[in-house]
């Protein structure tokens, strides 16, 4: 009873609070999420290469290799995990959703501790071309997991299957 009247609370006489809610589908979400994850990972290894092409190549080929490197095992043992565990979680969502619900309200927390994580690194006094390291890492990961969202999309939206989760398959 007190749910039917909070969505019947009415802001200034027209404006219902349902309609402040910025719902979208979940297929919306997962979208927006690739784009998120693709974006945040051009950006860190964009910021990796300017620092690498600031030293010589003799440094920054095995720094920017080992960047490489570390990203493809970011990517397999760690962040793949994440985005796969995301896409089960949307999938489990009603049709429409808020759009803030493309990450897990937990996952924002994490996000603010590595963006401050990243912003004191980046100003601190340790040399960028070894900050290109953790930076390609990071960056490659979550640009190379983002593709896991692009599939999962094309696999409901383009060949019309059931967007299910992991525990739902077996």
């Amino acid at each position: 009873m007190v749910l039917a009247e909070q969505k019947k609370f009415e802001l200034g006489g027209t404006l219902s609070l349902e309609k402040l809610n910025p719902a979208v589908s979940k297929y919306w979400l997962m979208v927006l999420a690739g784009l998120m994850w693709t974006a945040v990972g051009i950006m860190l290894c964009r910021l990796a290469y300017i620092w690498l092409k600031a030293v010589p190549w003799s440094r920054a080929l095995p720094l920017g290799s080992l960047g490489l490197v570390f990203a493809v095992a970011a990517h397999r043992y760690g962040f793949s995990k994440i985005a796969l565990k995301n896409i089960d979680r949307l999938c489990l969502l009603t049709d429409k959703c808020c759009i803030f619900a493309f990450q897990a309200w937990r996952s924002y927390l994490v996000i603010i501790f590595m963006m401050i994580l990243g912003i004191t690194l980046r100003y601190s006094p340790f040399p960028r071309h070894f900050l290109a390291v953790v930076y390609a890492t990071i960056g490659g990961a979550l640009f190379l997991s983002s593709f896991h969202f692009y599939r999962r999309i094309w696999i409901v939206k383009i060949r019309k299957q059931p967007c299910v989760s992991s525990e739902d398959k077996e």
